[in-house]
């Protein structure tokens, strides 16, 4: 692409359910080689919250492998809470976390890849752009409706739909385990736990609240 340095900024939350509505799963190793090998990268950043008193995390072994093979993971618990119809519900928004680290870094590189399609983040991408950094959004609009806020389209300096990146730096469909054992992750809410030869892969916790405050 032709950038001299670069970081990337991947919403956990938000990408999951992005790939979720897509149906493929992220190779976490194959992204971040296929940056390295096309740009200058020096920071690749991976945001969630996780829901510290679970007994097992679905979340916990692939934060652990991002942890060890090159990303910087920015955790914080994730709140539980009862809604107005008595619904549980978590919420766990890392907007603030991930603006921060970007601002933090702005006058280092030239490019932010921002892996998001949460219109909350139009303000920061502007910012971004007011210091002399040209950021690549990079979500979808494949799906009804788009995962990506058209407000933060149109800021970006690029989208990018993820779907264009499915050969690049999506898991294989043969690492896919077929018959996962299941797990409890919240009130009669099974979901099937991945096994850990798949640790760059994993599917992560639904973050039900990810555009309140």
């Amino acid at each position: 692409m032709g950038y001299h340095r670069s970081a990337l900024f991947i919403d956990g939350a938000n990408i999951y359910a992005t790939t979720k509505a897509l149906g493929f799963d992220i190779d976490y190793r194959k992204l971040l080689a296929d940056f390295k090998a096309r740009e200058n990268l020096l920071r690749a950043f991976y945001y969630t919250a996780i829901i510290e008193d679970q007994e097992y995390s679905s979340i916990r072994p692939l934060i652990d492998w991002l942890d060890y093979n090159g990303y910087r993971v920015v955790t914080k618990p994730a709140k539980e809470f009862t809604d107005s119809n008595g619904r549980r519900k978590v919420k766990g928004n890392m907007d603030i976390e991930l603006a921060i680290d970007a601002l933090e870094l702005a006058s280092h590189i030239d490019h932010m890849v921002l892996f998001s399609g949460d219109g909350d983040f139009r303000s920061l991408v502007a910012a971004m752009q007011r210091r002399g950094v040209r950021v690549t959004v990079v979500s979808t609009i494949q799906t009804q409706p788009p995962m990506v806020s058209d407000d933060l389209r149109r800021q970006a300096d690029e989208f990018v739909d993820i779907v264009t990146l499915i050969p690049r730096i999506g898991r294989e469909a043969g690492e896919r385990p077929a018959r996962p054992p299941r797990v409890l992750e919240g009130p009669d809410r099974p979901r099937p736990a991945p096994s850990l030869e798949n640790r760059y892969g994993i599917r992560q916790p639904d973050d039900e609240d990810d555009h309140e405050d």
